[in-house]
């Protein structure tokens, strides 16, 4: 396992103003994630809306994110599509930046064969001498990395590691049995049934909120402090459910939008989330709040209140 390939990811939103990059308020969220504790953060996942996002304007989020981060905190950068080569090509566009890796999708819509599968990752492999971060995600591109193909891929140890979103804990404690990778869970409802399994951490869009809770949710399965993990996950579960209740990342720039974070704004396909699920949201944040902080100085006041109005108000 790659030493640097454990606890708890961010992959961060895109904050986003009338239509362009609010490259800004991405430091900003960068640094606060940074400063709760995060073990790392992800740049241009399916979370920041990459599929959304022109060469440029990844580099331009990368580059800042990297700015913020200086060496504190190890950054992944997405890759995904659908044209192998287009993806090689990406990977070199973006290798002279000082990354922990890659984090590369299964290709999207063309549903491959697992052979298919395995040539794409070794082509993008090819293109570059970073660790590449697999990532299987059936329910978005309509194709699921077989654990026999994953095997294969770790053979060569540049695979360092997987984002297994498959929904199924039995392929997260086989791919932990029968390889060698680190295995990071994908499906935030599964996070402490994922630990408690073996899963070496978490790439997990929910940890925005509150990240400092979840880094203590891995502290404590870590140090085999049980109860007190399980007390803590089911308080974030309800959180975590309602951030999926929509098309992620929709919910998620409401709740950091009532936060006073970012500007409620997505791009085309992806539209805000709907007034019933800020409202569910503005509870959940409230109910978050009342948790005592665990590594933050930039803390919410624990007074704060959130509304559908609060986002307006603060930015």
């Amino acid at each position: 396992m790659d030493t640097c390939l454990y606890g708890i990811w961010v992959p961060l939103v895109t904050p986003m103003l009338h239509g362009e990059l609010d490259l800004s308020r991405l430091q900003r969220l960068a640094e606060r994630v940074i400063a709760d504790g995060a073990h790392g953060l992800v740049v241009c996942g399916t979370t920041g809306e990459a599929p959304q996002l022109d060469l440029s304007e990844q580099s331009a989020a990368l580059a800042a994110v990297l700015e913020v981060a200086r060496k504190r905190c190890p950054v992944l950068m997405g890759i995904g599509g659908s044209d192998t080569f287009a993806a090689a090509s990406r990977v070199l566009e973006f290798d002279d930046a000082e990354l922990a890796g890659y984090l590369v999708s299964t290709p999207a819509y063309v549903r491959p064969s697992q052979e298919g599968l395995l040539r794409h990752f070794e082509t993008i492999a090819d293109a570059t001498s970073r660790p590449i971060v697999l990532y299987n995600v059936p329910a978005r591109t309509g194709v699921h990395l077989e654990l026999a193909t994953a095997r294969r891929l770790a053979e060569r140890p540049q695979f360092a590691a997987i984002k297994e979103a498959g929904g199924s804990l039995r392929q997260m404690s086989s791919l932990m049995q029968h390889t060698p990778l680190s295995v990071l869970c994908g499906d935030d409802v599964l996070l402490f049934a994922a630990l408690c399994g073996g899963a070496h951490g978490a790439i997990s869009a929910s940890a925005h909120i509150r990240t400092d809770l979840y880094v203590q949710l891995f502290d404590l399965v870590r140090a085999q402090r049980l109860d007190q993990a399980r007390t803590l996950a089911a308080v974030l579960l309800p959180m975590m459910q309602l951030l999926f209740s929509e098309p992620n990342p929709a919910p998620l720039k409401a709740a950091l939008s009532m936060q006073g974070l970012l500007r409620d704004e997505l791009r085309l396909p992806m539209v805000p989330a709907t007034t019933a699920c800020k409202q569910q949201l503005a509870a959940a944040l409230e109910a978050l709040d009342r948790l005592p902080r665990c590594h933050s100085t930039a803390a919410a006041p624990a007074s704060a209140r959130y509304s559908l109005a609060h986002a307006v108000g603060a930015l």
